[in-house]
């Protein structure tokens, strides 16, 4: 009978009976996955003794180090279900643990001392030397930056009066947000209209 359940757990992954057999049965489950990751033909004998079906146990053989490598143990997950309608037995799932999309991504790096002091000191609320660093070369930046405008500013205005400046200097000198004087038309003076003699 447990042979048959090994069988049908690993050719469908997972299967209902009571939560007894489920017990018994995920150790039989373990035995053939270490035998799986021996891999050679010796423990592949002794699985097919066991298994009743050669292509579960070539399939068994081929997904072992992919599927079960990291794992030392516990390749089973047994799930209560409730009890049987005729003699109210305690009913289980029992299910094959395998590696998932969500297991195969990179691993975490490992935090150097840098790192855990640079967070002790952002949760005491504590400013790092790099924090510092970046502060002063702000308000250094600040203080140039006005100097900077301050001088373009004149040169712009001395060129105005010393010289005629171009269109494309012109467009840059002006504000963005101010608009450019217009010279008031000159009134037209009103047009004399000829007179007809009169005949």
């Amino acid at each position: 009978m447990f042979r048959n359940m090994v069988t049908s757990l690993f050719k469908y992954k997972r299967i209902r009976t009571t939560d007894v057999k489920a017990k018994v049965l995920s150790r039989w489950a373990d035995h053939l996955i270490t035998l799986a990751k021996k891999g050679d033909l010796h423990s592949r004998r002794q699985a097919l003794s066991i298994v009743r079906e050669k292509k579960v146990v070539h399939q068994l053989f081929e997904e072992a180090n992919d599927q079960y490598g990291e794992r030392p143990g516990g390749h089973t997950r047994i799930i209560k279900v409730g009890h049987r309608a005729g003699d109210a037995a305690l009913l289980s799932i029992i299910e094959l643990i395998r590696k998932t999309k969500k297991d195969e991504k990179e691993p975490k790096k490992k935090k150097t001392e840098t790192d855990k002091k640079e967070e002790i000191i952002e949760k005491e609320g504590k400013k790092t030397p790099a924090d510092k660093e970046k502060e002063t070369s702000a308000k250094k930046k600040k203080v140039v930056e006005p100097k900077k405008k301050a001088a373009a500013k004149k040169k712009s205005l001395t060129e105005k009066k010393g010289k005629k400046v171009s269109s494309s200097e012109e467009k840059k000198d002006k504000a963005p947000g101010k608009k450019k004087a217009v010279p008031a038309k000159k009134k037209a003076a009103p047009k004399k209209v000829k007179e007809k003699k009169e005949k």
